[in-house]
C-alpha cells in the first residue's frame, strides 16, 4: 500500500472520528437548565444564568450575592425603592457605576406604577420581585412568565432567618452564585445564632423597657411606633420589653402620653436619608455624625423627656432606618442589644462589623452615620 493511501486512509478515520464527535456534542445541551424553588414553593426554570435582571427590591443583597458582575447584570430595577427610598445609598452607587443612570424603571407599589409590561419590555432573563410586589401584581405576574421570562420571588422582610437563608440561595442559584451565596447565608446564620446565644445568656430578671420611633417628622409630631414586624422584630430578637406591642398594628404613632407613662429605659429614633423632609432625623450615606447628633439632641425638647429614664441614663439613640430586612441587619440588632445586654455584648463592635461586611461582600464603603449614642451629659 503506497505512502499516498496511508495517509488519506487515516484521513478519512480522522474525519469520521471528529464528526462522531460532533454529532454527540451537539446532541447535547449547550448549558444545564437551572431548576429554582421561590420562598413561595414556586418551581422556576432558567435555561442559564440570568445574564439580564428586572430587579424590584433588595438591591444590596442581590449585589452582595451577585458580586463583581452585579451591576453590569441588571437591565431594569424598580428605581423609586432603591433611589426614591435610600438616595444617599443610591448615589453612592451611582459614582462607582455610573451605568445605573441608563436602567429602565419598571415603576413601584407604592405609586401604583409597578407594571408587568414594562417589565415585558425590558426583556429580562429573569424577574426577581419582593412577595409584595408579587402579590401587588397579582394576575399580571402570569402575564411575565408568559411572555417567557421566568419569574422569582424572594422575602427579606418576613424577618426571620430561614426566609433571610432561603432568599439568598436563590439569587445565587438564579445568578450562577451559588458558593457567595452559601457564605453569605452562612454568616447570616452564624451572626444571628450568636446574638441569640448572648441574649439568652444575659436573661435579666425584667426586659428593658424599650420605645422606638420613626424619625421622619422631628420632635414636633409624633412619628410612628412598630407593634409588631420592621424594628418590632429587632425588639423582641434584642431581649427588649416593646412598649408598642398590643397598642399598635404593624405600625403607628403612640400617644405622647403613653410614651412618658411607659418609662422607657432605652429610646431608639430611626433615621434615614430623608433629605425632602426639613425635620427628619437624618442618617444614612454620607450623612455625618454631627448633622445626626444635631438632629437627635432636638428630642430632648419633648416635654417630659428629659424625666424618662432613658434620658436620665444615657439612653437615646439612633440608628439607620434602612438597616433591617437584609443580609446585614444583624449589626443593627447587635447594636440595640448591645445597648440593652453591654456585658453580654462587650467583645461586640458593631460599627467595626458593618465595615467588615462591606469590605467583604461589597464593592462601596459604608460612609456616613449608622448608629449613634447621644453622648452621656448631652442629656442636661
Amino acid at each position: 500500500m503506497s505512502r499516498l493511501h496511508v495517509l488519506r486512509r487515516l484521513s478519512r478515520c480522522a474525519f469520521a472520528a471528529l464528526a462522531g464527535v460532533s454529532a454527540v456534542l451537539s446532541a447535547l445541551p449547550a448549558h444545564a437548565e437551572i431548576q429554582v424553588t421561590d420562598v413561595l414553593g414556586r418551581q422556576v426554570t432558567l435555561a442559564q444564568p440570568a445574564e439580564r435582571v428586572a430587579l424590584g427590591f433588595y438591591f444590596e443583597d442581590y449585589i452582595a450575592i451577585t458580586g463583581p458582575s452585579a451591576i453590569d447584570r441588571l437591565a431594569a430595577v424598580s428605581l423609586n425603592y432603591w433611589k426614591g427610598y435610600r438616595p444617599l445609598q443610591y448615589e453612592a452607587y451611582l459614582r462607582r457605576f455610573p451605568q445605573l443612570a441608563g436602567l429602565a424603571d419598571f415603576g413601584d407599589a407604592d405609586s401604583g406604577t409597578l407594571s408587568a409590561e414594562k417589565i415585558i419590555a425590558t426583556k429580562p432573563d429573569v424577574a426577581i420581585l419582593s412577595a409584595g410586589q408579587f402579590d401587588y401584581l397579582g394576575a399580571a405576574a402570569s402575564a411575565i412568565e408568559a411572555a417567557g421570562i421566568p419569574l422569582v420571588v424572594v422575602d427579606y422582610n418576613a424577618q426571620t432567618v430561614a426566609r433571610h437563608v432561603a432568599s439568598t440561595l436563590v439569587i445565587g442559584r438564579v445568578m450562577g452564585t451559588e458558593d457567595r451565596a452559601r457564605e453569605l447565608a452562612e454568616n447570616y446564620e452564624a451572626m444571628m445564632a450568636d446574638t441569640e446565644r448572648r441574649v439568652a445568656s444575659a436573661a435579666p430578671a425584667t426586659k428593658p423597657v424599650v420605645y422606638v420611633e420613626l424619625g421622619q417628622k422631628g420632635p414636633a409630631e409624633t412619628g410612628n411606633s412598630y407593634g409588631k414586624g420592621m424594628w418590632a422584630g429587632v425588639i423582641d430578637k434584642a431581649g427588649g420589653l416593646n412598649i408598642a406591642a398590643g397598642k399598635v398594628g404593624n405600625w403607628g404613632p403612640l400617644a405622647p402620653e403613653y410614651v412618658l407613662s411607659s418609662r422607657p429605659d432605652f429610646v431608639f429614633l430611626t433615621g434615614s436619608e430623608w433629605q425632602s423632609m426639613p425635620n427628619a432625623l437624618l442618617m444614612g450615606f454620607d450623612i455625618d455624625r454631627g448633622t445626626t447628633l444635631e438632629r437627635l439632641a432636638a428630642y430632648l425638647s419633648r416635654p417630659g423627656w428629659k424625666d424618662l429614664p432613658a434620658i436620665e441614663g444615657g439612653h437615646l439613640y439612633a440608628v439607620y432606618h434602612g438597616g433591617v430586612r437584609s443580609l446585614v441587619d444583624y449589626v443593627y440588632l447587635r447594636y440595640i442589644a448591645k445597648a440593652l445586654h453591654p456585658t453580654a455584648f462587650e467583645d461586640v463592635d458593631p460599627r467595626a462589623e458593618l465595615v467588615s461586611y462591606y469590605r467583604r461582600f461589597l464593592p462601596i464603603e459604608p460612609k456616613g452615620t449608622f448608629m449613634l449614642r447621644l453622648p452621656d451629659g448631652a442629656a442636661q
